[in-house]
C-alpha cells in the first residue's frame, strides 16, 4: 500500500478476493507483506496469552499466527520482543459529536489508544440537520482512517414536539431509507424514549420495526428496573444504561447485551463499577458483557479511550485476556463482525495493538499498516489526518436565533409562591425535583442567592419560533457571571445559566457568532470558550487542537463554581432522564412526561 492510497476501512482487500492469497502466505507458499514476530499473542478466543508467535500479514488481513521463527523468506519481519499483541479495540456505542471533532480527527485519538473500530449513533447531528446530517457524518466517515459504522438514530426528536423543538425529525420512513441506503447502518441506535417503548406508542415501535424487519439489532437506554421486561419484548437487545448490578442483571437475564459505560469518574458516565456487579457479586457470566465509552469530550479522549475503560474492567476483577475480548471480540459478535474483527485469526483484517503488560497501546496497525508507534501518529497517519472531509455549508449555519432575543430570567414574583427548581447533583446525569418556597427579595440577585438559586434558560435555535423557556437551578455553585452551550441534549437548544441577564446575553450573543460552542462569561467578558462552528456540535480543528481549548474551558468552568461538569449540564435539557428537565417549551416531569409552571401560588 502506498502513500497515494487511501487510509480507510476499504484500503483492505474484501476477504472473497484474498482467500487464495491468504492461504498461500498462511501455508509458506506466497510471500506476505509483514510478519510481526517474537509476540505474546492475547488470543480473545480462547482467552489466554500465547507466547513465542508470529503473526503473518498480507493485503491488510492476517494470515496466520504461527510459532515464532517459522518464517524464513524475505520479507519486512519485526521482531516485537515480547511484547503483547491484542486485536484492536471495537467501541460498540459511542457518539462522535460528544468529542466535539469529526470523524477524520476523532480516528487520531481512537488510533492512539488502540480502537480501530467504532459503531456511532449520530442522533445528535441528526437532532440539529435531520437525514443530511447523518448523511454527512457517514460521508465525513468514509474519508477517516478508522472502521466506523453506524447505528441509525432512533429518537429524533427524543420527545414529542409539544415538549420540545428539534431540527430534525427522522420518522420510520426516514431511518429504513437510511438502513437502505448506506451499508454500514449496522443497527438501530439507542432507543431513548423508553417509557414510550414500554407504553406501546406507534411511532416508536414502527421505529422498532424499521430495523428489525431488516434484521437488524436494535440498541436500547433505559432508567428503571420496571421497565426491562416491556423492553426486551420489545425488540431491544443491548443498553449501555446499565446503572447498577442489579439492573445489570435484569437486562442479562432479558436477552440483552449490556455495555460497560466507563468514563473519567469526575462526570456522568462512569457506570462501570456499579454494574459489573452483576459479574464480579452476582456470577454472571461475561460472554454478553462489552465495554464501551458513549461520551467523551476531545480532552477526555485521549485520556480515557476504550483502553481505559478495559484496563478499569481488570481492575475491578475481571481476568486480563476477558477483559481485553469485553472491549475486542463481544462487541464485534454482538454486531456480527467477528469473523472480521476483533480476534486475531486467520483472515481477518489486521488492525492490531500492541501493549505493555498493564494493557497500555504502544503502538497500532490498521489494515497492517504502523499508523501508531510510541504513542504518536506515524507519518501514515499523519498524511490521512490531513485530508479531512469539509461538511456543506448548511452545517455551518444552524444557530438561528430569534432577534430581537426574548428575556434570559423571568419577572420576579411579588407574592409568596412555590418554584418548580432543578437541584443538580453529581455526577449530573438524574436532575432533582425541588419544590423551594419562594421568598423574594428586592430584586434577583438578592433571592437567588437568599436560596441557592441560578437562572437557566433554553433558548430554541433552529429557526423554529425561537421559543425561551425560563427556570432555575438550585445547588448549581456558580459564583459569578453565566455558562452556556449550545450542545443541549438531544435536541440541542441553547441552554444559558446565570447569576445576571446581562452575562447571560454576553454567552448567547457569543455563541451565535460562532455558530456553537461552550463558554464561561465574567463581567461580560467571555473568559473561554470551545468554538463548534458544525452543526453547533462539532469542531473541524484537529483533535488535539480542540483538547487544549477544551482543558482551558474546564479549569474556568471549575473557577466558576459550577457543581456538575459541562457534559451534565449539557443533560439538563434530555427531557428522558428522570427527575425534571427543561426544553424550550418549559419544565418537565419525568418519566410521567408532564409539563409544570417555573412558580406556583402558595
Amino acid at each position: 500500500m502506498t502513500d497515494a492510497t487511501p487510509l480507510n476501512r476499504f484500503s483492505v482487500e474484501p476477504l472473497a478476493r484474498m482467500t487464495r492469497r491468504l492461504a498461500a502466505v498462511a501455508a509458506g507458499r506466497a510471500e506476505p507483506d509483514l510478519v510481526l514476530t517474537g509476540a505474546r499473542v492475547l488470543s480473545t478466543y480462547s482467552e489466554r496469552i500465547l507466547t513465542e508467535r508470529e503473526i503473518r500479514i498480507a493485503g491488510g488481513r492476517i494470515a496466520a499466527v504461527l510459532p515464532a521463527g517459522s518464517y524464513r523468506g524475505a520479507a519486512p519481519v519485526r521482531d516485537v520482543a515480547g511484547g503483547l499483541i491484542a486485536p484492536g479495540l471495537v467501541d460498540p456505542h459511542l457518539h462522535i459529536e460528544s468529542s466535539m471533532v469529526t470523524a477524520c480527527a476523532y480516528a487520531e485519538a481512537a488510533l492512539i489508544n488502540g480502537t480501530t473500530t467504532i459503531v456511532c449513533d449520530s442522533h445528535e447531528i441528526g437532532n440539529v440537520l435531520d437525514r443530511d446530517g447523518v448523511a454527512w457524518m457517514l460521508e465525513d466517515a468514509r474519508e477517516a482512517p478508522l472502521n466506523i459504522y453506524l447505528t441509525v438514530p432512533s429518537t429524533v426528536p427524543a420527545t414529542s414536539p409539544t415538549i420540545e423543538t428539534a431540527g430534525g425529525d427522522l420518522t420510520p420512513e426516514k431511518i429504513a431509507a437510511l438502513f437502505d441506503a448506506w451499508p454500514e447502518a449496522l443497527g438501530l441506535g439507542e432507543k431513548m424514549d423508553f417509557v414510550a417503548v414500554a407504553e406501546g406508542d406507534p411511532r416508536a415501535h414502527a421505529i422498532i420495526a424499521a430495523a428489525l424487519e431488516r434484521g437488524r439489532p436494535v440498541s436500547g437506554h433505559i432508567y428503571g428496573r420496571g421497565f426491562v421486561a416491556a423492553y426486551a419484548a420489545s425488540g431491544v437487545t443491548d443498553t449501555h444504561e446499565a446503572i447498577d448490578r442489579d439492573i445489570a442483571d435484569d437486562l442479562l437475564e432479558a436477552g440483552l447485551w449490556i455495555f460497560l459505560r466507563g468514563g473519567p469518574p469526575t462526570t456522568p458516565w462512569h457506570s462501570l463499577p456499579a454494574a459489573i456487579g452483576t459479574i464480579t457479586d452476582y456470577g454472571a457470566a461475561w460472554k454478553r458483557v462489552c465495554a464501551c465509552t458513549d461520551d467523551r469530550d476531545a480532552d477526555d479522549l485521549l485520556a480515557f479511550g476504550l483502553d481505559w475503560v478495559v484496563r478499569e474492567a481488570l481492575r475491578m476483577g475481571i481476568p486480563k485476556p476477558a477483559a481485553w475480548a469485553m472491549g475486542s471480540l463481544h462487541p464485534a459478535t454482538r454486531y456480527g463482525l467477528d469473523g472480521e474483527i476483533g480476534g486475531l485469526g486467520g483472515g481477518r483484517r489486521a488492525d492490531l495493538v500492541l501493549l505493555d503488560d498493564d494493557l497500555v497501546p504502544q503502538a497500532t496497525w490498521y489494515g497492517g499498516e504502523l499508523v501508531v508507534e510510541d504513542r504518536k501518529p506515524t507519518p501514515r497517519l499523519e498524511a490521512a489526518l490531513a485530508r479531512p472531509y469539509r461538511y456543506p455549508a448548511p452545517a455551518y449555519a444552524t444557530v438561528r436565533l430569534p432577534d430581537p432575543l426574548p428575556a434570559l430570567v423571568p419577572p420576579l414574583p411579588t407574592s409568596p409562591c412555590t418554584v418548580n427548581a432543578i437541584r443538580t447533583t453529581l455526577p449530573g446525569i438524574e436532575l432533582v425535583h425541588e419544590r423551594v418556597a419562594l421568598r423574594s427579595g428586592p430584586d434577583w440577585a438578592a433571592t437567588l442567592s437568599a436560596h441557592d438559586l441560578c437562572h437557566v434558560a433554553v433558548v430554541e435555535r433552529h429557526g423554529r419560533g425561537g421559543g425561551v423557556a425560563h427556570g432555575l437551578l438550585s445547588a448549581f455553585g456558580l459564583r459569578r457571571g453565566a455558562v452556556a452551550s449550545s450542545v443541549g441534549h438531544d435536541s440541542h437548544n441553547l441552554i444559558v445559566a446565570g447569576l445576571n441577564e446581562a452575562d447571560m446575553r454576553v454567552a448567547v450573543a457569543a455563541l451565535a457568532e460562532a455558530q456553537g460552542g461552550v463558554c464561561v462569561v465574567e463581567d461580560g467578558t467571555v473568559v473561554a470558550m470551545v468554538k463548534l462552528p458544525v452543526a453547533g456540535l462539532l469542531s473541524d480543528e484537529r483533535v488535539g487542537v480542540v483538547a487544549e481549548a477544551m482543558r482551558g474551558l474546564k479549569a474556568a468552568w471549575a473557577e466558576a463554581g459550577c457543581a456538575i461538569p459541562y457534559m451534565g449540564f449539557n443533560l439538563i435539557p434530555l427531557s428522558v432522564i428522570p427527575q425534571i428537565r427543561i426544553t424550550d417549551k418549559g419544565l418537565v416531569l419525568v418519566p410521567e412526561m408532564r409539563q409544570v409552571p417555573l412558580f406556583e401560588a402558595a
